[in-house]
């Protein structure tokens, strides 16, 4: 149903005062201050915000969107933190779309950077060079199993069409199973993966077929695995030739609101998969790198093993760069003609990659993705028992989803209240992201640095915002 702008200043119910106490939720006399940050800016003499607008509007494609009524012009990056073209500070919590792990401009990424563009910026892998065998080496060395073979591409969408050309030539069959909401690029044959319509143009999209999504909140079997897991079984019995190319499945959804799948899902799938003559693909292009903070990858949360893992993002802090991690044996098939890319790999990215596997393992970010994701969760679910428009919030460490509705009960998304809340934290310099088909999820998923101080600022916000309301 939706929601009228009269309706804006309508008041959710409250728990009782004794129930705030036990909760430990705080009561504000002013709007939060965002955490001291010891740095300053340099002055900006560029182009003004409007200026850059009118050029976008003039120059580039008019499908490009932006966050905001009146769009931030962001010129510097620190850390967790941006800083705008007048110099005023705000938190990161989106990371760049889950893109930047070790933080804005880390000196240590930043510097492996610098080094190797003095040296050797490009010369594809027709030439030997270090740089992309000791990333390669390193990448090779986080994953399980017999995942040992590395591709690198430059982006997420180009790993995933690497890894379903892989899974169609390894199993000799065309169909691949996706899940609805799910996101895995915009490109002609990504897009046929992509399952919400807000993403997808009307083309045809290939031999494509999408399951029911196992989203615990809203999904028709709650977390019941089995219950969907027999849905793809039904569907690969009655809705292919029952053999089938693979299987692909963030395990966090991303784009789709940061829905987690059922807890033992993708076990019980990828047996299913690999008995129809698939594989199984783990799209980690968001989850991966140890944001989800129990675990490197993604997929370890589901006690699995895939056969193909892509990835991007994080892998890079920023850098074009993604990845496809295979075993051998499916590798060999690609051996069967030329597979090159040009930019795959390239020095200056490899130098950047390698850089950003040993800041992460030095700092012990997925441990801090833990802990502080903890305390993240455990504050905004308290947060949650305060404020009836927040229906449901999830996630791991710091991939986080905070889903607003104006009815618990039938979970009618709150696309007027969020649109309302996502400018006012901006006011309060809280940078999130939006996701889900309604556009009616946070989604906080903030560079690995993210401290506590900050996460208690981003909570202390959106109550201070919601109580506004």
């Amino acid at each position: 149903m939706e929601v009228s702008r009269g309706r804006l200043c309508r008041t959710f119910r409250s728990v009782s005062v004794p129930h705030l106490y036990h909760l430990a939720v705080r009561s504000f006399s002013s709007a939060p201050a965002i955490p001291p940050f010891d740095y300053v800016p340099k002055p900006y003499r560029g182009p003004l915000a409007d200026e850059v607008l009118r050029k976008r509007k003039e120059y580039l494609g008019p499908s490009l969107f932006y966050y905001y009524q009146k769009p931030l012009n962001i010129v510097e990056g620190k850390m967790q933190y941006l800083f705008d073209e007048n110099g005023k500070r705000y938190l990161d919590a989106f990371a760049g779309i889950v893109t930047v792990s070790c933080g804005h401009c880390h000196p240590e990424v930043f510097d492996a950077i610098m080094e190797q563009s003095k040296l050797l910026q490009h010369a594809t892998t027709i030439y030997l060079h270090h740089a992309i065998a000791d990333f390669a080496e390193a990448l090779a060395s986080k994953m399980p199993g017999n995942l040992k073979v590395v591709y690198f591409v430059n982006s997420g969408t180009e790993a995933n069409e690497l890894a379903i050309l892989m899974a169609r030539l390894y199993s000799g069959n065309l169909g691949m199973i996706a899940l609805r909401n799910a996101y895995h690029g915009g490109s002609s044959a990504t897009i046929g993966l992509t399952a919400l319509n807000t993403w997808k143009y009307p083309i045809p999209q290939g031999e494509i077929h999408h399951v029911i999504n196992p989203n615990p909140y809203r999904g028709v079997f709650g977390s019941d695995a089995s219950c969907y897991a027999k849905e793809v079984q039904d569907h690969i019995d009655y809705g292919t030739s029952g053999k089938i190319a693979g299987f692909i499945a963030e395990t966090i959804q991303g784009v789709g609101g940061a829905v987690e799948l059922a807890p033992g899902y993708l076990k019980l799938v990828y047996d299913l998969v690999r008995r129809a003559g698939g594989v199984c693909i783990a799209d980690e292009v968001q989850t991966g790198f140890g944001r989800t903070g129990s675990h490197y990858w993604g997929f370890e949360t589901q006690g699995v093993i895939p056969d193909i893992v892509t990835m991007a993002k994080g892998i890079g802090n920023g850098l074009p760069l993604g990845a496809v991690v295979t075993t051998p044996e499916i590798a060999n098939v690609m051996a069967q003609k030329i597979q090159f890319n040009t930019f795959g790999g390239n020095p200056v990215c490899s130098a950047g990659g390698l850089a950003v596997l040993r800041v992460l393992d030095k700092e012990k970010r997925q441990k801090h993705c833990a802990d502080v994701g903890s305390h993240l969760i455990e504050r905004l679910r308290n947060l949650q028992q305060k404020h009836e428009i927040i229906g449901d919030v999830r996630g791991r460490g710091l991939m986080v989803g905070v889903e607003l509705v104006t009815d618990r009960k039938e979970k009618t998304p709150a696309k007027a209240e969020t649109a309302v809340l996502f400018e006012n934290l901006r006011e309060l310099g809280i940078l999130v992201g939006k996701g889900g088909l309604h556009g009616n999820v946070f989604r906080i998923k903030p560079p690995m640095c993210f401290t506590r101080d900050d996460a208690d600022f981003l909570v202390d916000a959106l109550d201070y915002t919601i109580s506004k309301l």
